[in-house]
């Protein structure tokens, strides 16, 4: 198969997305969510991710769309255009599916797809995760991830520009 046709296979509008769950469902598969910017993809995402993908079958990304970054983090922002974010990450081995969303929060779409467990880094706690409330009220778990000292994307951003 065709590298880059595998990987643009990886990114899902929600509908399919939705099909896609159905089918890991039926096979069983434990799926995992975390969402994030993911701008500046640098060794804290990797680790993230790579520890996300390890608690279950099927890791899915819920990607904020460029608006949604703008929205959040301010102009000037996202540095990195999402359709470059939303291929990178299908890139990645251990990533099955990749989505993007335009609020400023995955609230509705963790609500559709009803993760087993759902991931975050360690600037969060399990009572500030969006969504981890229905989550855990479906049996499920949310997880924190230690972060990896002196790495994000605004540090990386600042260091570009002294």
């Amino acid at each position: 198969m065709n590298k880059a046709v595998y990987i643009e296979s990886k990114i899902f509008e929600t509908k399919e997305l939705l099909k896609m769950i159905s089918i890991w469902r039926f096979k069983s598969a434990r799926i995992i969510f975390t969402n994030g910017c993911f701008d500046l993809l640098h060794k804290g995402h990797l680790k993230l991710l790579n520890e996300a993908a390890s608690l279950g079958d099927r890791l899915v990304i819920g990607l904020n769309s460029d608006e949604s970054v703008r929205n959040i983090k301010g102009e000037g922002r996202p540095y990195t255009d999402e359709d470059t974010r939303v291929m990178l990450l299908a890139s990645f081995s251990y990533v099955d599916a990749v989505t993007v969303f335009n609020e400023e929060t995955p609230l509705e779409l963790i609500k559709l797809i009803k993760p087993d467990v759902i991931v975050k880094g360690g600037d969060y706690t399990i009572e500030e995760v969006v969504g981890g409330d229905i989550v855990i009220s479906n049996g499920g778990e949310v997880k924190i991830i230690d972060l990896v000292e002196g790495y994000s994307s605004t540090n990386i951003a600042e260091k570009l520009k002294a």
